[in-house]
């Protein structure tokens, strides 16, 4: 841990707004991995001098969701070219910031070597970067261990940058590599740092088809707890006691077509996994039930819609909230795939790479040049608002506390009731 630089210890009047409770986010897409806020009221508007509680300088650019525990922001950014983990108080200041190996810069326009998000279920935080840092760290922020998995097992080919965050299980910090290399799931013990398993996770694919940006998510299958996986053309489910695969499906390119990469990850509504695939061209949902190879039996339903490639659909009451690169908005019934209605969001060059926030009836869908769209969610399409940020926005919106964070480019911003 380092003594704060004086732009960020000198915050002053940036973050002068008194601080109040902050709501737990303790992962990208929030405690129960569906994007969906605890109930409470947000602000569907504000501006220079409304409803704007602080912001904040980041000392560089990255595209990684804050998470937010105990009254803590925590967030991964670049400082003095070291991946970085910063931890802000409820008012934006800097309480501290650990540094760990050099920072690998991103090389997609909306990519950096921050992109994967910290998380934590109470014993300390975990951290991944683009340079193949992973590492634990107290909340006091002392380095608990770091590793670098690229060091120990070659470097990850992938044509853009590492996307996909870490996941805890029980025991361990699991990180998910499927690249153009070879493919593999890690769990390393979150005390200790020990390695507990490594398997391969290797598939012959369509060119690029191998290459996945996914987060796996921690689920119970048959009783015991497991990881879900997509990648590969395949979504599976290992054993979280030994990683090995316990269950597959296929099926998500059968004309084997070239540059399919996932890169939103599957959200859960009850037994069902929802899959974006193919660019944004399709959903499935496969039910995650049965053993081995399960393509045949398992698949629900499967639609064609302006469905998500890099935003990760929202899941709430039974209903799923996509949004596409080029601002289609769609909302699915889970259970059969019929479309309850759409509509069409601002466009322009920019597309949205943000994961949408489902939140007091809005969503908040954020596009790449900062433009944040608020629509109305219960029942039918209406854009609230259109409120420009001032800055490039690839991280998701998050809910803490009836007040909003938004990570830009150079920023962080915090939105609430005055």
């Amino acid at each position: 841990m380092k003594k704060l630089p004086v732009f960020l210890a000198a915050l002053g009047c940036a973050a002068a707004a008194v601080a109040s409770e902050l709501t737990d986010w303790p992962r990208w897409r929030g405690p129960h991995d569906d994007g969906c806020a605890p109930a409470g009221a947000y602000p569907a508007a504000w501006g220079t001098d409304s409803n704007v509680l602080w912001k904040v300088p980041l000392p560089g650019r990255g595209c990684s969701t804050p998470i937010v525990w105990k009254q803590r922001i925590y967030v991964t950014a670049p400082l003095e070219g070291k991946d970085a983990l910063l931890a802000l108080d409820a008012a934006g200041r800097t309480v501290w910031q650990a540094t760990f190996g050099a920072e690998k810069p991103g090389k997609h326009r909306a990519g950096s070597g921050s992109n994967p998000s910290p998380v934590t279920a109470g014993d300390g935080l975990f951290v991944y970067f683009k340079s193949g840092t992973l590492a634990a760290v107290e909340f006091d922020g002392k380095i608990r261990w770091q590793t670098n998995l690229q060091d120990r097992w070659g470097k990850v080919v992938l044509y853009w940058d590492i996307g996909n965050s870490p996941a805890l299980t029980e025991k361990d910090v699991v990180i998910a590599v499927m690249h153009g290399g070879d493919s593999f799931l890690v769990a390393f013990d979150q005390h200790t740092g020990a390695v507990h398993w490594k398997v391969p996770r290797n598939y012959k694919t369509a060119l690029e088809g191998d290459h996945s940006y996914t987060t796996p998510l921690v689920i119970r299958h048959h009783g015991a707890e497991a990881l879900l996986v997509l990648g590969g053309e395949r979504l599976t489910i290992h054993s979280a006691a030994d990683g090995r695969v316990l269950w597959t499906c296929g099926d998500f390119n059968p004309d084997a077509k070239k540059n399919w990469p996932p890169v939103a990850s599957p959200v859960l509504a009850g037994d069902l996994a929802l899959v974006p695939y193919g660019r944004g061209l399709f959903l499935h949902a496969i039910r995650l039930a049965g053993a081995g190879d399960v393509t045949k039996t398992q698949r629900v339903w499967k639609r064609e819609v302006p469905a998500s490639f890099c935003p990760t659909p929202v899941l709430a009451a039974g209903r799923a909230y996509s949004l596409s690169d080029r601002g289609d908005v769609t909302c699915v019934a889970a259970a059969t795939g019929q479309t309850e209605w759409s509509g069409q969001l601002a466009t322009n060059m920019h597309r949205y790479y943000a994961s949408p926030l489902l939140a007091d009836g809005k969503l908040y869908c954020a596009r790449e040049d900062g433009l944040v769209s608020v629509v109305r969610a219960d029942g039918k399409f209406e854009v609230l608002a259109e409120l420009p940020l001032g800055e490039r926005m690839i991280a998701s919106p998050v809910p803490t506390g009836q007040r909003l964070l938004f990570r830009g480019e150079k920023h962080l911003l915090c939105v609430g009731f005055k």
